[in-house]
């Protein structure tokens, strides 16, 4: 093997147990074609690979991952100074993806951020950012991501379009004021000749290119000879072409004809001060766009009191461990996430849940890292630290959101791949055209300045993820996060949305209200068998028993029926518990009674001795205060509601009839809501909280998970709303679709920007009578351009929270 050809991949490897599987990983390895050499390493669980063509890295992860070794996945960022258009971001993807052991790479031109999944160990954080960085970016890591870098970027831009305005002023009063003022034109003549005026005019804008213009060419000249060219070479190339030609006519006019010798200094320099000006605008907007992240990153205090041996010490946040004890004293935001082991207060969970009212807190009580204390001191046990507390969750998942490229970006990076490109050939041909058809090499140049300027590949880039940066972090601001962007388009699309009835609906916490016949020992039975269940029902039966002061006897031989009931048992007797599905020969006389409580809208549980049906129990669970008005507010939404149970059919018909629902599905199995969710498709959002709905929120178009819920119902959402209100559902949907949108109006304006404005930059009015743009003014419309996509973008942070009615 040529060894100049090899390449070296390095995987993390799942699996790996003992001597044996590091030899038969290396032998799969090995014997595949291309590969030079692989070593295995059983500490670290790592492979590294030398290899060749016909071999790929993609390959070799495929052969490991059949040989029962998966290589391990893990995604980067990187924070990504210096893009500045679509074009730019897709080099930096281009890029990323080049690199050995790179799965997907996305960069976020409104975030100045890349997010890269990879395989674990194929590259470092700083290697990859070595490989941005050469390819004409400034990449850091995300962990040494200087903060302040962006407001250093704002006081750089700002000071040089300062400068460069300074500079500019005299060349465009000069200039522009002789066109406007005739009079004033022959009186600076008659004082400075024109020779002299036009000497001057080349040193100030000199120093406007090689000083605060001197980014567009640092930037544009090197990714136009790589031939990848962006909105800086656009700006580089028409810049010095207008710069060029005045030069010439300037200090060689013979060169020229004699009806083309003319100066066009002020328009090199105007587009860099009104480009510049744009970029001072565009990085103000994109901070504001970004302000929902800074504002959580603010919640956290820097420091914290705790309880050390009887003394009170005031230490780093980043310094506390688990098992520490907090002190929160009234007015003070709570440091990280713990339980209340003293003390009584209310606390404002406003950042958490969107909702102002504070929540009563005591001894037991979960709190939350960022919320506020209110006029109780709290003594916290800490249980969650750094990346792990609620906040922290909260930050990952907004960012990653954010990073998220939608369905409807496709479409944008095809066009952007070559936009570009296409606009320097259009220049071009705009100048052939003028020089044949024209009046003169002069104004052939202008239009062909025109349309490198008045190209606006930063709109159509910004438009996408500036709309989703916004509309992200104002949902999170009212307590709805969306963990994959993806959503964000999906949900907007949705036609109906499926609630499951406990914990999403209804508190979750359902209280026994009947017992046929009223009989202790039938009440500690029932709660016998009921200790061993986790479901909320058969809670309610032991809260019940214990209430009344009853001895709960020990089972044996317990079995749960998922769907039907659970049976043990209890002092000799096998003992069952459930609904009347559950008992294939009738519930006899307590039939009746049951279905009473049914139409009351309360579960009848049935209880039998040794297969014969003795009694019934009656357990209601509460409709949530806000329930009614979140399912009138998705219908105004034009959104059909349907409600999935396994509660007794005229149970459930109750509490859809209380809530407004017709479409009820009830006495649904644990499996069964996924068929429920197939047949209620396409276009169906699913809402749940438990571990059965976790299925059913991954079947389903979007999965929106109740905060409240389970971890494992959240992780198969989509959609998490931090409290427990099903309002959060309207307001998730609102945000889509004012998301959507503006995404639509914002590419909308880019695209429809560039298609009107490039023909009239290139001339096409000018034989019809119409006008001809000058650089300036297109250098004024493409600053626009962008300012427009982002103070539209920022109109999504003042989307109101729906109310009830």
């Amino acid at each position: 093997m040529d060894g100049s050809t090899l390449q070296m991949v390095r995987f993390r490897l799942d699996g790996m147990t003992c001597a044996s599987c590091v030899a038969r990983a290396e032998r799969v390895l090995t014997a595949q074609d291309g590969v030079a050499a692989a070593r295995v390493n059983l500490a670290d669980e790592s492979a590294e690979v030398r290899f060749q063509a016909p071999a790929t890295a993609q390959a070799l992860a495929g052969v490991l991952g059949r040989a029962g070794y998966p290589v391990r996945q893990t995604t980067l960022q990187l924070s990504v100074e210096g893009m500045t258009c679509a074009s730019c971001t897709g080099r930096v993807e281009r890029v990323l993806k080049a690199q050995p052991g790179v799965l997907d790479a996305r960069a976020n031109l409104a975030a100045r951020r890349a997010s890269i999944t990879l395989w674990e160990g194929a590259a470092t954080p700083d290697d990859l950012a070595a490989v941005v960085t050469r390819a004409g970016f400034d990449a850091t890591p995300i962990a040494d991501a200087d903060p302040g870098a962006r407001a250093a970027e704002l006081q750089r831009l700002t000071r040089d379009a300062w400068i460069a305005g300074a500079l500019t002023l005299p060349v465009f009063i000069t200039e522009m004021g002789g066109h406007l003022i005739p009079a004033f034109h022959h009186w600076l003549i008659s004082v400075v000749p024109m020779g002299l005026l036009w000497q001057v005019q080349f040193v100030l804008a000199t120093l406007v290119l090689v000083g605060p213009g001197r980014r567009f060419f640092a930037k544009g000249v090197p990714a136009l000879l790589r031939g990848a060219p962006d909105m800086n070479s656009l700006v580089a190339v028409g810049t010095a072409s207008a710069w060029a030609y005045s030069t010439v006519a300037t200090f060689a006019p013979t060169l020229l004809p004699a009806g083309s010798r003319a100066v066009y200094f002020e328009a090199a320099a105007v587009i860099v001060v009104l480009i510049l000006v744009g970029r001072v605008l565009e990085t103000r907007a994109r901070g504001q766009a970004g302000a929902a992240i800074a504002r959580l990153v603010g919640l956290q205090p820097k420091t914290a009191r705790i309880e050390d041996g009887g003394a009170f010490v005031d230490l780093p946040v980043a310094q506390i461990r688990p098992g520490a004890r907090l002190i929160i004293r009234p007015g003070e935001r709570i440091a990280l996430d713990g339980v209340v082991e003293e003390g009584q207060s209310a606390v404002d969970e406003a950042m958490l849940t969107g909702e102002a009212m504070p929540v009563a807190k005591s001894l037991g009580d979960p709190v939350t890292g960022g919320t506020v204390n209110g006029n109780g001191t709290l003594a916290v046990r800490v249980t969650q630290v750094g990346a792990d507390t609620v906040l922290s969750r909260i930050i990952a998942m907004v960012e990653e959101a954010q990073s998220t490229k939608l369905p409807v970006q496709a479409l944008v990076d095809r066009i952007t791949l070559w936009f570009v490109p296409v606009v320097m050939a259009l220049a071009l041909l705009t100048v052939a055209v003028w020089l044949v058809v024209g009046p003169g090499l002069a104004e052939a140049l202008v239009a062909g300045v025109s349309v490198l300027i008045i190209a606006c590949p930063c709109a159509m880039g910004l438009a996408t993820p500036v709309s989703i940066m916004v509309g992200t972090g104002r949902a999170a601001e009212l307590g709805v996060l969306f963990r994959r962007g993806e959503a964000l388009q999906t949900l907007s699309e949705v036609k109906r949305i499926a609630f499951d009835k406990t914990g999403t609906l209804t508190e979750g916490k359902p209280v026994l209200t009947d017992l046929k016949p009223a009989s202790p020992h039938l009440l500690r039975l029932a709660a016998a068998v009921e200790m061993r269940s986790e479901h909320p029902l058969a809670q309610a039966v032991v809260h019940a028993a214990k209430a009344q002061g009853l001895e709960i006897p020990p089972v044996t031989d317990f079995a749960a029926r998922p769907g039907y009931g659970a049976e043990a048992t209890v002092e000799g007797a096998r003992v069952a518990v459930g609904a009347a599905r559950m008992f294939p020969d009738g519930c006899g006389q307590w039939q009746v009674e049951g279905e009473g409580f049914a139409v009351q809208g309360k579960t009848p549980i049935y209880l039998a001795v040794d297969g014969k049906v003795l009694g019934v129990l009656a357990v209601a669970d509460r409709v949530k205060p806000s329930a009614a008005a979140s399912v009138k507010a998705l219908r105004a939404l034009d959104l059909d509601v349907a409600m999935v149970t396994g509660d007794a059919q005229r149970v459930a018909l109750a509490i859809g009839s209380e809530l407004g629902i017709t479409n009820v599905r009830a006495e649904v199995l644990p499996g069964g809501k996924v068929d429920v969710v197939r047949d209620l498709a396409p276009g169906v959002a699913f809402v749940g909280d438990g571990i059965n709905d976790a299925p059913a929120l991954a079947a389903a178009d979007v999965g929106i998970a109740i905060g409240t819920g389970t971890d494992v119902a959240i992780e198969a959402a989509e959609v998490v709303l931090m409290s427990g209100d099903p309002m959060g559902v309207a307001n998730a949907v609102v945000l889509s679709r004012a998301v959507m949108r503006n995404i639509r109006q914002n590419l909308l304006w880019a695209f429809g920007y560039n298609a009107a404005l490039i023909p009239v930059a290139a001339g096409v009015l000018v034989p019809f009578g119409g006008p001809a743009l000058s650089p300036m003014l297109a250098a004024g419309a493409m600053a626009l351009s962008s300012v427009f996509v982002l103070t539209n973008a920022l109109r999504l942070r003042r989307v109101p929270p729906v109310r009830a009615q």
